[in-house]
């Protein structure tokens, strides 16, 4: 359980927020949620694949390492990116509603209990007369990106399997003879079905801001590259 409660200036004027990636806040993971509304920034850097969730239904993931609890981008100086997927960045922050419901207006919610929080070190959520630190204004947008993202899911994994773009994919692995990695459950986009799409589709898909997401995680597949990279280097290999 979380001690979760709405985040103001007048009960936590003085509360901190202890910034930078580590494997003890929960930054160790080879893989990580993300959202159609970072996809760009995301597919700069790391793989997005798709995978169904505990109900079943398909969510986006970038990927960060091979093995288990591997996060090849966190160094001994942090997270060695340009960006940080806004899951990792959001820390001890949630989205909220007003007592405890489901709608109105998202407020910025905060776990007392997360480890990031501190009262003497780290960095401030409020000035000294009452106003939001820029870091407070960042994660305002991040939780944005992360609400806005949550709310276009749906419409967009329902689009693009409408138009058969998506399919179950085989990711092999191989590094050199002794080390082969094999990673199941994961879908990508359908390259030749997209290829095959006819105008009013391709035209269905670009209007409602679908298609040009769907290039981009044929984009990111380019950073598989640069995850072996990583891999080869953390293992001393040339």
């Amino acid at each position: 359980m979380t001690n979760r409660v709405p985040l103001n200036n007048v009960d936590h004027p003085d509360l901190r927020v202890i910034a930078g990636h580590r494997a003890e806040f929960g930054d160790s993971v080879n893989q990580v949620l993300v959202f159609p509304t970072e996809f760009e920034e995301i597919q700069r850097e790391y793989p997005i694949f798709f995978r169904r969730d505990e109900t079943g239904a398909l969510q986006a993931v970038a990927l960060l390492g091979l093995d288990r609890d591997e996060n090849l981008f966190l160094g001994e100086k942090g997270w060695q990116g340009r960006y940080v997927p806004a899951i990792l960045q959001r820390g001890p922050f949630l989205i909220g509603f007003k007592d405890g419901g489901t709608e109105g207006e998202p407020m910025i919610h905060i776990d007392l209990d997360h480890s990031r929080v501190s009262r003497t070190e780290g960095l401030p959520l409020f000035l000294p007369h009452g106003g939001n630190t820029p870091y407070l204004e960042h994660i305002a947008g991040i939780l944005r990106t992360i609400y806005t993202g949550i709310e276009a899911n749906q419409p967009m994994f329902e689009a693009l399997d409408q138009a058969g773009l998506i399919e179950p994919v085989a990711v092999e692995i191989e590094l050199d003879e002794a080390r082969k990695y094999v990673l199941p459950d994961l879908f990508t986009i359908a390259r030749g079905a997209l290829a095959q799409l006819d105008g009013s589709r391709l035209e269905r898909l670009n209007t409602s801001g679908f298609l040009p997401l769907a290039f981009l995680v044929i984009a990111s597949m380019g950073n598989i590259g640069r995850l072996i990279d990583l891999k080869n280097r953390k293992a001393g290999v040339a």
